[in-house]
């Protein structure tokens, strides 16, 4: 998601951090810039207006012009109305109320209700020790109760029962009644959508919410519907009372500004984004952090509350103890490395939350390609433990082997070697003294200010 304007607005960052004086014109032919990344992006035009508007009262309001680092208080000055463009802070549920807390989910049919329900549910299990149960009022797509009984599966929640021959707000009156017996926290309402807004669709899921009165009515959204999506909101937002959004599928779309316009079209906040199929894929929306990741700053908050959150801290602290004793880095360890950068999304996941990872030349970021963790994997699985502890032992006749084994070239298994022996010098470095704090150091005062550290 944003990555075309992140791309785009890097840019002017790169060309603004080394301006040591800025003209009224030079602060227009910038914001022409933001204002063509703003439009390709998908975000709507009026909204695109507001904001270079905004930007440029303040720009020359605050007398950028005559500052000491004119290009950095212009890059902050976009950073701050960016921010609030996207909704100002993050703005979570509240789950304030009486249980069973009830969260209702509308949208049309294929953004991502279900998955976004199952996902929700996990997330306020594993991260907010609550009970959830999970029910859908959906009588009409064929398998959606199997569907949803299969995440609450997968995912450990109370799934209540969907009969195709009962009224939806039945449905969710008498789910209402279980979850309350259950002693469930929330209970997560999912609804029936359409391909496109209709009256039969909008009486139903209005008469569902007046059944129950849910706490919280999320408007699930797919990033890659582009404008049409602001027609849905607005839609969606007359006939009910929305408290927040939630924007699927953004790791399928490059643009994103749709998700935007949304926003300042109906004035609720974008709660979560879905980043993936799977059901841990759901992360809490930070304006402020979005807006300095498309700024190409970085979001190492972020970064570091994923690592808490998924990074195995037995494994971790083990690595740490054999690299302060000096008995080095192994493919055991790299194995799970590999491991623990797939649990947090992949190395491009990771790379677009690091600051300047924009700068990476277009040739060095097409070689990061997750489907290669797979193939370094299945070759070090190919390997005998020995081997693995051992690397050094690895020659012709066990590299021809353990290509055989893993189904991949000896050239392949040449290749993990090396970049195994680049990781295994950059540990003994972060191992030394010091090394991962001024690492880490560095890394948070670039987020901070979004320029290069001297």
């Amino acid at each position: 998601m944003f990555q075309n304007l992140t791309e785009r607005l890097s840019e002017v960052v790169r060309n603004l951090s080394g301006r040591v004086r800025l003209s009224e014109g030079n602060v227009d032919e910038t914001l022409r810039e933001v204002r063509i990344a703003l439009l390709e992006a998908d975000v709507g035009l009026d909204v695109v207006k507001e904001f270079i508007n905004s930007v440029r009262g303040r720009a020359i309001g605050q007398d950028v012009i005559g500052s000491l680092t004119p290009g950095q208080t212009l890059v902050g000055i976009v950073r701050d109305e960016l921010t609030e463009l996207m909704g100002g802070e993050n703005s979570g549920l509240n789950l304030v109320a009486q249980p069973p807390v009830v969260i209702l989910m509308a949208g049309l049919q294929g953004s991502g209700k279900t998955t976004t329900a199952a996902k929700l549910a996990r997330r306020l299990k594993e991260q907010e020790n609550k009970q959830v149960g999970l029910v859908t009022c959906d009588i009409y797509r064929p398998a959606a109760v199997e569907q949803l009984q299969i995440l609450g599966q997968e995912i450990g929640t109370n799934v209540y029962p969907s009969n195709v021959n009962t009224k939806p707000e039945e449905i969710a009156l008498a789910a209402f009644d279980a979850a309350r017996k259950a002693f469930d926290h929330v209970l997560i309402i999912d609804t029936a959508g359409r391909l496109a807004v209709d009256d039969e669709m909008m009486g139903e899921i209005q008469r569902i919410h007046a059944a129950v009165r849910p706490h919280e009515t999320l408007f699930v959204i797919d990033s890659m519907m582009g404008q049409d999506a602001v027609v849905t909101a607005r839609a969606f937002d007359q006939a009910l009372p929305i408290t927040g959004l939630v924007v699927t599928k953004i790791d399928g779309d490059a643009r994103g500004g749709a998700a935007v316009s949304v926003r300042h079209v109906t004035g609720k906040p974008i709660k979560y984004l879905g980043t993936g199929e799977k059901t841990d894929a759901l992360e809490p929306f930070h304006p402020d952090r979005i807006a300095q990741r498309i700024l190409g700053m970085g979001d190492v908050l972020s970064l570091i509350e994923e690592a808490e959150r998924k990074v195995d801290q037995e494994k971790a602290v083990k690595v740490a103890e054999k690299l302060r004793k000096g008995k080095g880095f192994d493919l055991v360890d790299f194995r799970d490395q590999l491991d623990q950068m797939s649990s947090m999304g992949g190395m491009s996941s990771l790379l677009s939350k690091l600051p300047r990872m924009s700068n990476l030349p277009e040739k060095a970021r097409d070689q990061v390609n997750d489907g290669e963790f797979i193939k370094l994997g299945a070759i070090i699985d190919s390997m005998t433990m020995h081997e693995k502890r051992y690397p050094g032992v690895i020659k012709a006749s066990r590299k021809r082997r353990i290509a055989t084994g893993s189904g991949t070239q000896i050239q392949d298994v040449n290749k993990l070697l090396k970049q195994f022996h680049q990781v295994q010098k950059m540990m003994k470095k972060i191992s030394k003294k010091g090394g991962m704090k001024k690492l880490m150091s560095a890394m948070q005062g670039q987020s901070k200010t979004g320029f290069p550290m001297r």
